[in-house]
């Protein structure tokens, strides 16, 4: 889309719930429990001192990328992380954030990275956004050493988005409608190539309607085959739904602002393919954005809005690891949190983010401008 200064889910291996112990299970109620103590926190107290251990905070991490602004995040664990930023920027962590490596495709100055996707500490696809050959895609097989171009557009009316995949083979890519429809890019081979599906399952699209390339979650996934894309720019906010890995779609109203080309929703999680979270609003800083956010139990076929919703815009959305209620979600002006599924949310932090991702192993990452990223730390 083009806005936002023209701006996840990462692929992890399957789990079901046998594979989870029972004490990683307590340690994710116990990480919810936490968060939900700090919302007692007056606002103005909410920014704890640098160090701080006795209640949860997002902890920084010094990027060495101050004039980079980071909307693409695929967080792997709590020791590794990979960032997607402006300038053709991509960074990785595998130090829990003690340091980041520049691990930038070569000659991806001038491109705008706002989607990265990663397997594990030496696997990764990125996503770089624009009108024509601008949107095209890398990926990775050794860390960032190398990088091989899998993708460019040479079609000048599409503009990629975002990213995801279902498993390590198994993804697709969105571009803004062409002709008429939402264009969906596949791969079968874990970037290695791609092709353009049929648009013949493909609901038409309304008029001035777009993704937005805030997070890299305008498109996620849940499951072997359960794809969501969010939309926004038009009379209505919609979340198009995909049951077969993008063949075939329905589209559902969401009940966040809409009617204006910076007004939509920004990003999607799901915690299984049934339970899913929508925020969004409208970007512009000097624009309310009532009701921007809304929360699904039936794959996206309804969608209700927040009983409490964030106070402002946001972008990025995640739920906690192995919690069925709590997630975060961040923006410009905080982050906020949810106990109950998405039906309240509670600012817990004023500190500006893009993006947000958790992991199995019960860690929680953000990035966003001047080269900011963190981890949540307890």
């Amino acid at each position: 889309m083009r806005r936002l200064g023209t701006t996840r889910r990462t692929a992890r291996p399957a789990r079901t719930a046998r594979g989870r112990t029972a004490r990683t299970a307590l340690a994710g109620v116990a990480c919810a429990a936490a968060l939900a103590a700090l919302t007692a926190v007056p606002a103005e107290a909410r920014q704890p001192v640098h160090g701080e251990a006795h209640r949860p905070h997002w902890e920084p991490t010094d990027t060495g990328a101050p004039g980079v602004r980071f909307r693409g995040l695929a967080a792997v664990s709590r020791h590794t992380a990979w960032l997607a930023g402006t300038g053709g920027t991509v960074l990785r962590t595998t130090d829990g954030g003690g340091t980041w490596r520049d691990v930038s495709p070569p000659g991806a100055d001038g491109l705008e990275f706002r989607d990265v996707e990663a397997f594990d500490a030496r696997r990764a696809v990125v996503l770089a956004i624009g009108e024509g050959e601008a949107s095209r895609v890398y990926r990775t097989a050794d860390g960032g050493a190398t990088w091989t171009e899998s993708f460019r557009n040479t079609d000048p009316r599409a503009f990629y988005d975002c990213l995801t995949f279902f498993d390590s083979r198994h993804g697709l890519a969105m571009s803004d409608p062409v002709d008429g429809r939402f264009r969906i890019l596949s791969t079968r081979d874990g970037g290695r190539s791609w092709k353009v599906l049929p648009d013949r399952g493909m609901p038409a699209a309304q008029e001035g309607e777009a993704g937005f390339a805030a997070s890299g979650q305008c498109l996620v996934s849940a499951g072997p085959r359960d794809v969501w894309l969010a939309t926004g720019g038009a009379a209505r906010a919609r979340v198009l739904h995909s049951a077969d890995r993008g063949l075939t779609w329905t589209a559902t109203d969401a009940p966040v602002p809409a009617g204006d080309p910076a007004r939509g929703v920004f990003a999607l999680a799901f915690r299984d393919r049934a339970h899913g979270l929508a925020v969004g609003g409208d970007y512009r800083p000097d624009q309310a954005s009532p009701v921007a956010a809304a929360r699904t139990a039936d794959a996206g076929r309804t969608w209700r809005p927040a009983d409490r919703p964030p106070p402002a815009y946001r972008s990025g959305v995640a739920w906690l690891p192995h919690s069925r209620t709590a997630a975060l979600a961040v923006g410009p002006t905080g982050t906020d949190l949810t106990t109950d599924g998405g039906r309240t949310w509670r600012t817990v932090s004023t500190g500006s983010f893009d993006t947000v991702d958790c992991t199995p192993d019960l860690a929680c990452w953000a990035a966003g401008e001047q080269g900011r990223a963190a981890r949540l730390e307890r």
